[in-house]
């Protein structure tokens, strides 16, 4: 299992229920990443998707503590049924939010992080992978730049 985040420098990821900093990059990147995959996401991060709708060319995992049906997606009450939904499929990753992240953190093989180099007021936090004996760096790419904002795509993997 994989997951899929854009951290800041503090590793913070969002503030109120939403990213503080978008990148086009970043939005691109996941989109290229989760394509034809099944992902797993909160229904609060949902709600922060265009129109609170679940991700086109995805299978659509949501856990919800909440008993109800929402278009275009599988509904998971606990990690356990999110899993056994997730082994259907080839390749899933999961999407966030904070909470979501953490339940799923020991299942994760991959982690694809897009590093901001900022550091805005969050109120949501990723484990820091740089400092996690579990996870080592994969993969580096070279620092870019977008409307004066420092990023990079860095993968890690578990060790």
């Amino acid at each position: 299992m994989e997951a899929i985040v854009a951290v800041f420098s503090d590793w913070g990821i969002g503030s109120e229920g939403t990213q503080q900093v978008v990148l086009k990059a970043d939005r691109a990147h996941f989109r290229e990443l989760t394509k034809d995959a099944a992902v797993i996401v909160g229904r609060r991060t949902l709600s922060d998707f265009p129109g609170g709708k679940p991700l086109k060319g995805r299978n659509n995992i949501v856990i919800t503590r909440q008993d109800i049906e929402i278009e275009g997606a599988e509904i998971a009450h606990s990690t356990g049924e999110a899993l056994k939904l997730a082994a259907k499929y080839p390749r899933t990753l999961v999407i966030g939010g904070a909470s979501i992240y953490r339940q799923f953190l020991p299942y994760l093989q991959l982690v694809h992080v897009t590093q901001i180099d900022l550091a805005p007021a969050s109120d949501s936090y990723f484990e820091n992978l740089d400092a996690s004996p579990d996870f080592l760096v994969r993969e580096a790419g070279e620092w870019q730049e977008e409307n004066g904002v420092r990023y990079r795509f860095v993968t890690y993997e578990r060790v």
